[in-house]
């Protein structure tokens, strides 16, 4: 009897924990550089209130979950699911696992532990110490595979990196170019709309600056509706024209070099040595950037591949042939996915496991 009560209630905690997650997801790229986080409070079994992180800076999912409950007078008596450990911090919120020591919840169930130095375990300890029982982990590894971005950052010092590219049939890039300047379409219109969804779902994109001089990008999510991402240049002497596209709108902005520190209306001038790729990940750390998509050229892409420092890889391919042209370093995995988009495949791999599983 016991072990299958244990069980029933295995399931329940998973279900109402799958609700967290689901909610989480709703809060998506507008929360960056915090987690997603989802909260769902339960009393007799009944869904009493939900709430999610919805806006970076804004109220934790759990203020947004009490806060929707009509008769706080349960809350004494209720469960609370939520997807990642309540803070014991003050951030641009008060601490959320005080809130839940006020209302004296019976249980707090937990997806996992928040990675982050300034919580990690200290929101659980506040929990025990005020007398609240806390369950956890409960679908840890969707948890985790939620924040991916959150835990390679906290855990690796370096962004999420995700690598896009578009190939021709005959596996180039682009042609060889001599004066030639702007973009040459190798996909069609889906795998477009495709790439500026991916945009708006990340952080951050990154390109060298001969893209900009001779693709001139906007880097926008202009095909979808969605957030902008921070654009970055990799620009080490400045020569990028103050005429190019990504100049002349007021989307936030950095160009990393090595000459120069100042902001300058929306764009930021970020000084690194940039000895290598490496430090270039450790440099947008410092930037507090959470997720990267590695947009180009060839060498920028081939100098995150050789080594071996990205999570993801978007490669589009086209119908076109070049016949001859600049390359992309292959992938030496199989792709995890394959997906027609119109006359396009796009194939989607994911690199070996990067994240440390949390000491839970």
């Amino acid at each position: 009897m016991e072990k299958e009560r244990d069980n029933f209630l295995r399931t329940q905690h998973e279900t109402f924990m799958h609700r967290a997650i689901q909610l989480a997801k709703l809060g998506g790229s507008a929360v960056f550089p915090n987690p997603m986080v989802g909260a769902v409070i339960v009393h007799n079994n009944i869904i009493i209130g939900e709430g999610y992180h919805q806006k970076y800076g804004e109220a934790h999912a759990e203020v947004n979950a009490v806060n929707s409950v009509k008769d706080k007078s349960l809350l004494n008596e209720a469960t609370i699911y939520v997807s990642l450990e309540p803070c014991a911090h003050t951030g641009k919120t008060p601490p959320c696992a005080d809130l839940l020591v006020k209302h004296q919840f019976k249980t707090v169930v937990i997806g996992c532990k928040d990675p982050f130095s300034k919580v990690n375990g200290t929101g659980i300890a506040r929990l025990n110490e005020n007398g609240i029982e806390v369950i956890l982990p409960v679908l840890e590894k969707e948890s985790i595979e939620l924040n991916k971005r959150f835990f390679t950052f906290h855990q690796l010092k370096r962004p999420y990196i995700i690598l896009k590219w578009a190939e021709s049939k005959d596996g180039f890039i682009d042609k060889i170019r001599n004066s030639e300047k702007g973009i040459n379409q190798i996909t069609g219109k889906e795998s477009k709309i495709r790439t500026h969804q991916l945009r708006s779902e990340e952080h951050a994109i990154l390109v060298g600056r001969k893209t900009i001089e001779i693709d001139n990008p906007y880097l926008t999510t202009r095909e979808v509706t969605g957030r902008n991402p921070i654009r970055i240049i990799l620009d080490p002497t400045l020569k990028t024209s103050a005429d190019a596209n990504v100049y002349k709108d007021a989307h936030p902005t950095i160009v990393i070099n090595q000459l120069n520190e100042a902001n300058k209306g929306n764009i930021h001038f970020a000084k690194s040595e940039m000895k290598n790729i490496q430090e270039i990940a450790q440099k947008l750390h410092e930037l507090n950037i959470v997720s990267c998509i590695i947009e180009g050229g060839a060498a920028t892409l081939n100098s995150f591949i050789e080594a071996d420092l990205w999570d993801e890889a978007y490669r589009f391919v086209g119908e076109l042939e070049f016949s001859n042209g600049i390359r992309v370093n292959p992938i030496k995995i199989a792709p995890q996915t394959q997906t027609k988009l119109e006359n396009d495949s796009l194939f989607i791999y994911r690199n070996k496991l990067t994240i440390d599983k949390p000491n839970l």
